[in-house]
């Protein structure tokens, strides 16, 4: 394996990095306060090629692989101080466009991935009930075929970018005798008769990443927008967590090296007893417990990124390892930054308290911690 960078790989991350940190950092405090992002910085990042990192050129997209992706979501991350566009941004494309590119018929890729690769439109993914939780495909939501349309009727929750979404991907039950081989997924627009959004959900974390329900009643979605054939919705749904698990939690990374350097200038410039806070072991050895968890974050990205690469016909290993580490990592390096920062940490105008927050829910959503633990588990033969 080679852990360096090519010349276009570096380039591409001083160039994201530079925008994400010099564009999309305005009023932050307000935007959290709507609890939604801005949809001119939406159109920024599509206009960037960060709506279509991994997506070929000829539906709009830049061509990158895994690797390269996950590069280029860690400068994002890095960047842009606002982890819910950041997350709204690689939910869309990772479990929206990227299940919609590698399955649906070319009729339907050709029609709406170039305008959701360049951002004109967003994506979202419909999936979760409130009554399935991790065991994802318990769902109740139904789709009967009626001649050349499906009728989808059910409730999904917590879907991210919902309120927000020009297109759903949406996952029913075609045939519930089969269980998780019973399940298709579909692309449902968003003004189909039939569809309504339910109002906004208001979380402590990622909160201008908008997640809402949303309502199928009897919705005529036709035969074309099927993605993929009947009965492989759960491998469709497989395939895209591991694109999400690892390239999204890119975005994780990125924000650690930004709490690294935050902590690291605070340590030098904060003086206690005369000296700066940083000459304490007690702060160095956070900070360097910081780094140690940075990097073997990073270690394991790249490692699960490389084996997607490659094709390896088994990487849920690798991208478990990653999505567990990088998960946990972060909330253990929010929480060592709020102590650095003491007093300061806590108060909310100067956003470090926000690390935190934006970082508890990645352990719950993409599959939980324990979730990953038991898939690791399984393939350790326990």
């Amino acid at each position: 394996m080679d852990f360096s960078w090519t010349l276009e790989q570096e380039d591409l991350y001083k160039k994201i990095y530079s925008f994400a940190r010099t564009q999309l950092n305005n009023s932050l405090l307000e935007r959290e306060k709507q609890h939604s992002f801005p949809r001119d910085e939406w159109n920024l990042c599509g206009n960037y090629g960060l709506t279509g990192l991994c997506v070929p050129e000829q539906y709009g997209g830049i061509g990158l692989d895994a690797v390269t992706t996950a590069r280029a979501v860690e400068a994002f991350g890095r960047g842009c101080e606002d982890a819910g566009l950041v997350f709204s941004v690689s939910a869309h494309l990772f479990a929206c466009v990227m299940p919609i590119l590698e399955n649906s018929n070319e009729e339907l890729k050709q029609a709406i991935l170039p305008k959701l690769s360049t951002g004109q439109w967003i994506g979202a993914n419909a999936i979760t009930e409130s009554e399935s939780g991790s065991d994802v495909f318990a769902m109740s939501t139904k789709a009967v075929r009626d001649g050349d349309y499906y009728l989808l009727s059910g409730v999904k929750t917590y879907v991210t970018n919902g309120p927000e979404a020009d297109i759903l991907l949406v996952y029913a039950t075609t045939n519930p005798s089969h269980g998780h081989l019973g399940i298709s997924g579909f692309v449902v627009e968003k003004n189909t008769p039939g569809l309504s959004i339910g109002k906004p959900f208001s979380k402590m974390g990622l909160t201008t990443s908008p997640i809402s329900p949303i309502y199928l009643e009897e919705c005529r979605v036709p035969l074309r927008n099927l993605v993929g054939a009947e009965g492989e919705g759960a491998k469709i749904f497989r395939n895209s967590m591991q694109w999400e698990r690892a390239c999204l939690f890119a975005g994780y990374v990125g924000m650690m090296h930004r709490q690294l350097d935050q902590a690291i200038e605070y340590a030098q410039q904060r003086r206690q007893f005369r000296k700066p806070i940083g000459k304490n072991q007690a702060i160095s050895h956070r900070i360097v417990d910081m780094k140690l968890r940075l990097e073997a974050a990073r270690l394991l990205l790249y490692q699960a990124c490389w084996a997607m690469d490659q094709a390896k016909e088994d990487v849920i290993t690798d991208v478990s390892l990653a999505k567990l580490a990088i998960s946990e990592a972060a909330i253990k390096s929010s929480l060592d930054i709020i102590q650095i920062y003491g007093g300061n940490g806590f108060m909310t105008e100067l956003s470090i308290e926000r690390y935190l927050r934006d970082s508890i829910p990645s352990t719950i959503f993409s599959g939980t911690s324990e979730i990953q633990r038991d898939l690791i588990a399984k393939r350790l033969g326990l």
